[in-house]
């Protein structure tokens, strides 16, 4: 059994996630913005705990996460939804973003240094967004193409630990997407289909368990890029 700690698991990719290992047996714990509702998740998905976090305020993440114990898998999953264009930039909604995924994300890994060992790995999501943008993702695209950064810097200073970066695709039965058209999205798709929640969490899965994989961007999109 193995310890996992899911960064944004309320919701979404993240969400399944955390059902995935606390199906598979694992201890498993989620976070959320609402501590309540964090609650009410993992009793939903059988994880061992939820834990209320907002990325967002950093300076609160290492009180919140002080209770726990060993870290085997960490996933930082966490995102807020964003539409940002520099013709009409949002400074204050930018700055949410960005502090959300960079500093909360190197902050949450900082507050958790000492519960990490030479076995844990971890599993950054960023996004293809950094690969195609698209009008109003000036925010997104530069926000996931820093997650490689971000990878590279943690697997150097964190060595052994291994760090991964996953950049799903368009999630075509993910909450966001699924009541969306996506015709023209599966025709630039040489599989003829989106990635699904599935092929995410095997990804994640994967990037935690692969001992020969560190510091690679992983993009689960269905051959997207290609068309």
């Amino acid at each position: 059994m193995s310890n996992i700690v899911i960064i944004g698991g309320t919701s979404g990719l993240g969400k399944e996630v955390a059902r995935f290992y606390a199906e598979r047996g694992d201890e498993v714990v989620l976070t959320g913005r609402d501590a309540d509702r964090a609650a009410a998740v993992a009793k939903e998905v059988g994880a061992a705990r939820g834990l209320g976090l907002d990325l967002a305020q950093p300076a609160g993440i290492t009180d919140a996460l002080a209770d726990l114990g060993r870290v085997d898998g960490l996933v930082l999953t966490a995102v807020a939804r964003d539409n940002n264009s520099i013709h009409t930039y949002d400074m204050e909604a930018a700055l949410h973003l960005l502090t959300l995924k960079f500093v909360g994300y190197s902050q949450t890994v900082h507050a958790l240094r000492d519960r990490l060992h030479e076995d844990s790995a971890l599993v950054v999501f960023g996004g293809q967004a950094k690969e195609r943008p698209y009008p109003g993702a000036l925010t997104v695209a530069t926000m996931n193409a820093g997650v490689t950064g971000l990878v590279r810097a943690l697997a150097t200073e964190l060595a052994p630990i291994r760090v991964n970066g996953l950049h799903p695709g368009i999630v075509g039965d993910s909450p966001y997407w699924e009541d969306k058209p996506l015709d023209t999205v599966v025709e630039r798709t040489p599989t003829g289909r989106t990635a699904t929640m599935a092929d995410v969490v095997d990804a994640v899965d994967f990037l935690l368990r692969n001992r020969s994989v560190n510091g690679i961007d992983l993009a689960v999109d269905a051959g997207w890029l290609l068309r």
